[in-house]
């Protein structure tokens, strides 16, 4: 038994490490193996093991045209295991897995795809341009421009490029689903790189976020920010907080907005909704050093609301990372009163279920000893130290 297990080892594959994608802008692309990108995760596709079995050297691109997105994929190998050595074992259907997640229209035939690449210069970005802003390009005095888009789903043809766009969530974002497109709520957010060269102008995907605008009683909504994505090749240059902002412009000025929220946030992009937060909130009286020193109060949440659409939740914590800026970790005194609030604020939610468990209304087997609660409340607060002075290093930088 052992001798076999070995013997299939090397036909077991990282998927994270064989699946890889790369966005091209033409024929030649095709042929280069550099700008290559690999996916964060795969066990949406692949199971939780995010393994591949049955091939050596394995590795499945996946092109995409830069503009239109046109998919065409490509398997390669050493080896697939033969079935008659291994008592009838088979490889894994790949392609099968990855057609449950890509549109229906994948390119096959290499030479059709081509003839697509030669058709990108026409490709016009959908809906209407919202917010444009440059970046410095790499070792040249240059500058690369890029435009953000607002469409939705009233634009001819967006409803099969969006299909295009979510089939990088899976890859990317954790617990992603494909939304319901044909629901009129949903705005999207599209970020493209313009180059113009020779006279031609392309545009290439960047990233792009999701909005579901919900209803908010009586008479309000409440957007909320939903799947956000920026390719690897496009990452920590700042495009992801370009991208909020666009978001913040268009629903901020609008009396029917009630206050802007995020769905699940990851841990990256909590830290861009912090940065552009507290830097909103630094240009307020209520948020002024004189006023952080004291407690979190209704004066700051109705300004954060009123002024940049951000909800109770979210301005106290802006207001947690405004003050452990101003608050120096030497000082004894005023690191222990910002400690204490920050842990009480933390508690609110273990002192409710106590007072339910004296109420009979919860099972007391449901509520943690004290102890356990005060270790657990530390761990969170040391979690939003570590969080919070990342927020406020860029803050520095940014001033």
């Amino acid at each position: 038994m052992e001798d076999i297990q070995n013997k299939l080892m090397p036909y077991i594959c990282d998927a994270n490490s064989a699946v890889q994608f790369k966005l091209v802008k033409s024929k030649e692309d095709l042929e280069t193996d550099d700008g290559f990108f690999s996916p964060d995760m795969s066990h949406q596709i692949f199971g939780e093991k995010e393994q591949i079995f049955g091939f050596t050297d394995l590795k499945l691109r996946i092109y995409y045209s830069a503009s239109s997105l046109q998919i065409h994929t490509k398997l390669l190998y050493g080896r697939k295991i033969n079935p008659e050595q291994f008592d009838g074992v088979k490889a894994d259907d790949i392609m099968k897995s990855v057609r449950e997640v890509l549109p229906a229209k994948v390119i096959e035939n290499v030479d059709d795809f081509s003839k697509k690449l030669d058709e990108e210069s026409n490709f016009k970005p959908f809906g209407e341009i919202i917010y444009n802003y440059t970046r410095q390009q790499k070792g040249k005095s240059t500058k690369r421009n890029f435009e953000i888009y607002k469409a939705d789903m009233t634009n001819p043809n967006f409803k099969e490029y969006h299909q295009r766009i979510e089939s990088f969530i899976l890859w990317f974002i954790d617990a992603a689903c494909f939304i319901d497109s044909d629901d009129d709520k949903w705005d999207f957010y599209v970020v493209f790189e313009k180059c113009t060269e020779g006279g031609i102008t392309s545009y290439s995907f960047v990233g792009y976020s999701t909005c579901y605008r919900f209803y908010a009683y009586p008479d309000k909504i409440r957007p909320r920010i939903s799947q956000v994505l920026v390719l690897p090749p496009y990452q920590r240059q700042g495009h992801c907080t370009e991208l909020i902002t666009a978001i913040y412009q268009q629903y901020v000025p609008r009396a029917a907005v009630l206050d802007i929220t995020a769905e699940d946030p990851s841990e990256n992009f909590q830290r861009v909704r912090d940065f552009i937060d507290a830097k909103n909130c630094l240009k307020l009286p209520e948020f002024q050093d004189s006023k952080l020193g004291q407690k979190f109060s209704k004066e700051m949440r109705k300004a954060a609301q009123e002024k940049y659409k951000i909800n109770r939740r979210q301005a106290r914590r802006v207001y947690e990372i405004l003050r452990l800026r101003i608050t120096p970790e030497s000082d004894d005194v005023a690191f222990t009163k910002y400690r204490l609030a920050v842990k009480s604020r933390l508690n609110e939610p273990m002192r409710n279920e106590s007072l339910r468990k004296k109420s009979h209304l919860l099972p007391a087997s449901l509520v943690p000893p004290k102890e356990e609660r005060l270790l657990m409340l530390q761990r969170e607060f040391e979690t939003c130290l570590h969080e919070y002075k990342k927020v406020i290093t860029r803050l520095d930088i940014s001033a």
